[in-house]
């Protein structure tokens, strides 16, 4: 029989999951502006234990990912993209290609959310494992294996792990999902443009881990689908962005 948890460590876990609460509902809210719906969090964390729990096997990774630290990537994920509160809905609900200096202002999420978390850090005097992965993971999900990606242009290892594992997860998702722009891939066109990229958008070893278990993001996907009120209200905020726009002073 096993014996009860200690005070203090059954506060710790349920502060924890207050704050993986408060992150999900954080992330929904902020999924009424961009294209991405509640159920996409929660395919791209199922992606991620799923890919982990894979690589676990693999000498690379066993030592790194402990059940502790994938759950720390998984409840950091909603936060992924909490840095594009500072881009304009003009350029974040574009339907068309963004422009060269859009984009530009596109990749500044990156490092705004970063910034943000460093100086809640400085001002609140904290420092906890659960930030630091959170810090790595808005920072670096754009960075390539190949170096090709941004901020930092980091390459290969260079790139954190979390960051790594989670661009996979969520690049296969955004392929698969309806956006209201375009209708998402069928899953195996979806899983050939992930090996297609291997060892230049994504680490090699996680391509082929994912390639291994696609099966089981396949059935991650259909449990959790979005729905059509998903996609109404998607293209509600956008039409009142859109129309919000024409009225401001200046606008052409």
């Amino acid at each position: 029989m096993n014996a009860p948890a200690s005070p203090a460590a059954s506060a710790t876990e349920s502060m924890r999951a207050a704050m993986a609460v408060a992150a999900f509902a954080m992330a929904t809210l902020g999924g009424t502006r961009s294209s991405e719906a509640a159920n996409h969090i929660l395919r791209v964390q199922n992606y991620v234990r799923a890919l982990a729990r894979r690589l676990r096997a693999h000498p690379r990774f066993a030592a790194a990912l402990s059940p502790a630290f994938v759950d720390i990537i998984a409840e950091s994920a909603p936060l992924h993209d909490m840095g594009t509160i500072g881009v304009p809905d003009r350029i974040l609900l574009k339907p068309g290609r963004v422009t060269a200096a859009e984009f530009e202002i596109i990749k500044t999420h990156t490092t705004l959310a970063r910034d943000v978390i460093l100086h809640a850090e400085k001002t609140l005097d904290c420092k906890a494992d659960m930030l630091r992965t959170l810090k790595e993971l808005v920072y670096s999900h754009h960075e390539k294996w190949d170096g090709e990606g941004y901020p930092q242009g980091l390459a290969g290892e260079s790139i954190p792990l979390a960051a790594r594992l989670f661009a996979l997860g969520d690049v296969y998702d955004a392929l698969i999902s309806d956006r209201v722009y375009r209708a998402g891939m069928a899953h195996d066109q979806a899983v050939a443009v992930i090996f297609q990229n291997r060892a230049s958008h994504f680490d090699p070893d996680m391509v082929d881990a994912f390639i291994e278990i696609q099966d089981e993001f396949n059935a991650i996907a259909k449990r959790y689908p979005d729905t059509e009120i998903d996609m109404q209200r998607r293209i509600d905020y956008m039409a009142n962005a859109i129309a919000e726009e024409a009225t401001q002073p200046g606008a052409i």
